[in-house]
């Protein structure tokens, strides 16, 4: 539709606005262009006005398909606006003939580009992606497609002029260097180099099938194209001739009598209200959608007639169509009287003729490669130019002491080169530029570098790396100091590249905003009153209400929250709101001084108008088409929860010091929270202590539709009618219930089986959390029983400390050294800590799985904020609501005698190394084989687990049985290809929790290679 397009085309409807160019009024009804870029203060677009001539100096459309409403202007309008299109275009190559003309026509191609010396080191090149150091001469060419661009009128990508001369066809620069803006302020040198790197060229151009003669399907293409653009010049003329009638003659009151008396609906505004009768007037009256049978259809730039029904109260009817149904326009008699062109009209049948021009913003390229790993890494920018990094990239250094070479001499030198001289020595400066006489003379800078064991390099390094050494190897070599650590450990972790990072200017800061609670409600922070004021309650009615929409078809994933505030020692009052984007610093507040009965009538009037229900009605809510839906508000007691980090008592804890470490890290908030923002979930919508089971098992309900939906048209091949509009309606369902932050990006669809799985993964997270966090929160502690001990306590649970000289130990060990999978090989793992794990009631409930035949001691890995539930509730299967996506053999408890299988599902990483691991008594009794997937609901009479057979396995014949007649598969892994499996290793399921006994809880160290 057109509100996604990035420029608006229209007839002023007033002279109210004035140029955002030069700042002049634009005068009613003449011709203005728009560029829409994203509000600062609410979610949604923001329309900066120009003159048609303005528009063009600042803004580049590349296509008409650009711009919204183009198709309903003028005909000669369309044109000029074309004709300034293709003027935009790249910079052209002179070929030295008709030189004022071709100069001319080069000054226009160019003026998007210009040539400087780089100011600072802060810039970084679109090419190489590398940074380009003060000083060298830069390129740049005018990007307005990005937001800023757009919203400043151009914003300036960078570029060495190595990597612009590779990149010259994508960046369409054909001219010569000589011609770029700026050329003339370079050295006599410079400009001799940049000729030689920029000579012009001739643009690449995609010959016809046949040279010379043009061919016959060519000529026949071009006159059925001149042909069709006649006709759509004809409609336009009739269909403006209507308007222009309207317009001239007709009141308001009675062009809204027209749309009634043709059962249209009215649109707000009476531009629209002329576009819409002079399209029905010329082709005839629209019918209703026969999708979603009662919708209106209208006419839209770029996509013909669009449907503005709704399917459901979630989601807008997707119909589109170029010939949508029909019926004769007609005229109430008192206008035929009043009005002699009314009179004398007669609706003629006729076809509307559109010329789709697909927008660039719907297939825009990547600007970069883009190379995804594996599932929760991140996604990766490829440079578009391979150039080979400074020789002091990303490398600090500190100068101490007289050298030969001037000081700021070598400083410009090491920076020229990728590097940075700084003051101080820490633990990543890469080396100390000095003489040995300081190194003797060890003062106190120089015993600083020892004790952080930096080599210190005398000015002869810098030389040798400027002649090709390369800097680690020299800096070992060239040492003057006794001392000098690992230099790889001393090189700053590069920060992310402009492409990784998020493309918006109003991405907020991660985290989140501590609430001071005054009788269980939170005054909003943003109000500035927390400290004075507290949510105004009347009986048990709290007047504090917070509202969402997440409506992907108007990119919207907006919140508004609404607060009647009273003083803490005085009957005075405050209504606050609040609203924006969630997840940005889009947004504003308002705070208003107001009597009590004035608070209340515009809290629930505000309620009503953004909600489409009234306040009264609020625990009956009905969902009304595109207003908002309200969220629970409940903060929980958060403070109580963070107490257990500190833990500090007069108590002592009967626990060891590695269990309470443990209680300590299964229940840490602050690792809950990183969790959810991992999620991308937004915590101020949906704090710690919402996390309702309820609330989750409904959008595991949408997920389940959705995943039925895909299946659906992926076994029949097709997409139903409305298909679109039935996926968005289940998105915005699911992204109401669990909020995401999204920054400035659209929600995505929900359409694909491995987005509804990621999603799935996050709500079974999220219920583990919910179990831990209601554990934390949970009943009453007592004075005598230290915090540690009460959430131990909670777990229902004996956990103790299996000594590490044990016999017991050192067999659990080997089983983790021999069963490291070979393919898994971006991590080792290490034991830091064992532990014996007893849940009570699991002994009864296992004892009559005991006396099977074929137990097993089995490995599960899970995420570590998964384990005061698992804990405490044990082992669980996916619940009905599931989808049944994610689970090969259905839905069951997974294990693996492999333990790097299991230890991939910890979901640990370089920054975050520390995962823990359950090894289970399992009873699986006769194993149901299968060489690949298979959804299993029910086992075959006889099985009582399910075995995926893979082809690598540890070795039977190194397996070793306990007393009670465990085996523990800890021989080496063997791989026998000629198996006939889908699979690299075993899976074992069972499908009844009552077959698992947790016997060791293990702290791994995963050391990432």
């Amino acid at each position: 539709m057109d509100e996604d397009l990035p420029y608006r085309a229209e007839y002023a409807k007033s002279a109210r606005a004035s140029c955002k160019t030069c700042k002049g009024p634009i005068a009613k009804d003449v011709l203005r262009l728009a560029v829409l870029v994203q509000s600062s203060r609410f979610d949604g677009k923001m329309t900066l006005w120009h003159h048609f001539e303005c528009f063009f100096t600042k803004q580049r459309p590349k296509t008409v398909g650009d711009i919204a409403h183009f198709d309903s202007l003028r005909y000669d309008d369309q044109e000029k606006i074309k004709a300034k299109i293709d003027n935009c275009g790249p910079a052209p190559a002179a070929n030295g003939k008709g030189k004022g003309k071709k100069r001319a026509a080069v000054a226009a191609g160019v003026q998007d580009f210009s040539v400087e010396y780089a100011k600072s080191n802060r810039a970084e090149c679109r090419g190489c992606e590398q940074k380009i150091m003060k000083d060298v001469v830069r390129i740049s060419k005018k990007d307005f497609q990005s937001e800023s661009g757009k919203k400043f009128g151009g914003e300036n990508l960078w570029h060495h002029v190595e990597c612009f001369a590779k990149l010259r066809d994508e960046l369409q620069f054909w001219a010569s260097g000589a011609d770029l803006p700026g050329f003339f302020t370079l050295t006599k040198e410079d400009q001799q180099t940049l000729k030689e790197q920029l000579p012009k060229v001739t643009p690449k151009v995609v010959k016809d099938e046949v040279d010379g003669v043009t061919p016959a399907k060519k000529i026949k293409s071009e006159k059925l194209d001149n042909e069709e653009e006649e006709e759509i010049k004809r409609q336009n003329i009739i269909l403006y001739g209507y308007r222009d009638k309207l317009k001239e003659q007709l009141k308001k009151k009675e062009l809204e009598a027209l749309f009634v008396y043709n059962k249209q609906a009215i649109p707000s505004g009476q531009e629209q209200m002329l576009d819409r009768l002079g399209d029905i007037m010329t082709f005839g009256k629209l019918l209703p959608c026969p999708v979603c049978k009662d919708g209106q259809f209208v006419f839209r730039s770029g996509v013909g007639y669009q449907c503005l029904g709704n399917i459901s109260e979630w989601a807008k009817c997707e119909n589109r169509t170029l010939d949508p149904p029909r019926g004769t326009f007609r005229v109430p008699k008192d206008l035929k009287e009043s009005y002699p062109f009314l009179e004398s009209y007669k609706y003629k049948p006729e076809k509307r003729i559109i010329k789709i021009v697909p927008s660039s913003t719907a297939s825009s390229s990547v600007t970069s490669h883009q190379v995804k790993s594996e599932p929760g890494s991140v996604t990766k920018s490829i440079p578009k130019v391979n150039r080979p990094p400074p020789p002091f990239d990303n490398l600090e250094f500190v100068i101490l002491g007289k050298l030969k070479m001037d000081k700021d001499e070598l400083k410009n030198l090491i920076t020229k080169n990728g590097g940075k001289v700084g003051s101080k020595i820490h633990s990543k400066t890469f080396a100390v530029i000095s003489t040995a006489a300081e190194v003797e003379r060890l003062n106190s800078r120089m015993e600083q570098a020892q004790d952080e064991d930096v080599h210190v390099v005398s000015e002869d390094f810098v030389k040798a790396v400027l002649d090709g050494e390369s800097a680690l190897k020299a800096v070992d070599k060239m040492s003057i100091a006794p001392w000098g650590g690992d230099p790889t450990k001393r090189i700053p972790e590069k920060k992310e590249s402009l492409k990784s990072k998020s493309a918006s200017m109003y991405k907020s800061k991660s985290g989140t905003v501590k609430l001071k609670l005054k009788d269980g409600s939170a005054v909003d922070p943003d109000s500035g009153l927390e400290d004075r004021a507290h949510v105004y309650k009347d009986g048990k009615t709290i007047y504090n209400a917070a509202l969402s929409i997440t409506d992907i078809q108007k990119d919207k994933n907006s919140f508004y929250k609404l607060q009647i505030l009273e003083a803490d020692k005085s009957k005075r009052y405050w209504l606050f709101r609040s609203w924006g984007r969630i997840g940005t610093t889009i947004g504003g507040t308002k705070l208003e001084d107001m009597s009590l009965e004035d608070a209340i009538d515009t809290f629930e009037d505000l309620y009503h108008e953004k909600s489409g229900n009234s306040w009264s009605n609020r625990n009956h809510f009905v969902k009304v088409p595109g207003r908002m839906y309200p969220m629970e508000v409940d903060y929980g007691n958060e403070e109580k929860a963070l107490k257990l980090a500190d833990a500090q008592s007069n108590v002592k804890s009967k626990l060891a010091k590695s269990v309470q470490d443990l209680i300590k890290t299964i229940f840490d908030v602050e690792t809950m929270k990183k969790c959810m923002m991992e999620f991308e979930l937004d915590l101020e919508k949906m704090p710690l202590g919402k996390l309702s089971q309820k609330q989750l098992l409904q959008a595991y309900s949408v997920l389940k539709d959705a995943l039925e939906l895909v299946q659906k048209e992926d076994k029949e091949g097709v997409t139903g009618p409305n298909s679109r509009a039935k996926y968005i309606d289940l998105t915005n369902r699911f992204f109401t219930l669990v909020p995401h932050d999204f920054g400035v990006d659209k929600p995505p669809l929900l359409n694909t089986e491995e987005l509804i799985k990621q999603k799935m993964n996050i709500i079974d997270n999220l219920l583990e959390i919910e179990i831990a966090y209601n554990l934390l929160e949970g009943g009453a502690s007592s004075d005598n029983v230290h915090p540690i001990d009460a959430q131990y306590e909670k777990l229902k649970a004996d956990i103790e400390v299996l000594d590490k000289n044990a016999e017991e130990y050192k067999l659990l060990e080997t089983y983790v050294k021999n069963t490291h999978a070979s393919t898994h090989t971006q991590y080792s793992l290490e034991i830091d800590e064992v532990f014996k794990v007893r849940r009570h009631g699991e002994e009864r409930k296992y004892k009559p799985f005991e006396k099977l035949h074929n137990k097993k001691l089995l490995w599960h890995g899970s995420r570590l904020t998964n384990y005061a539930g698992i804990l405490s509730q044990g082992l669980r299967i996916a619940p009905p609501e599931a989808p049944v996506t994610g689970y090969m053999f259905g839905k069951g408890v997974y294990f693996a005698d492999m333990v790097s299988k299991s230890a991939n599902y910890c979901c640990t990483s370089k920054s975050n190394p520390i995962g823990y691991m359950l090894l289970c008594e399992v009873a699986l009794g006769n194993m149901y084989e299968r060489t690949r997937a298979d959804f299993i609901e029910k086992l075959p009479k006889g099985k009582h687990s399910c075995k995926g057979v893979g082809k690598s396995e540890p070795d039977p014949a190194e397996s070793v049985k306990t007393k009670d007649g465990v085996e523990i598969p800890l021989g080496k892994g063997v791989t026998d290809l000629e198996k006939d499996s889908t699979l690299l290793y075993n899976e074992y399921i069972v499908y009844d929790t009552a077959q698992v006994k947790f016997q060791y809880l293990f702290k791994m160290k995963f050391k990432y290679l």
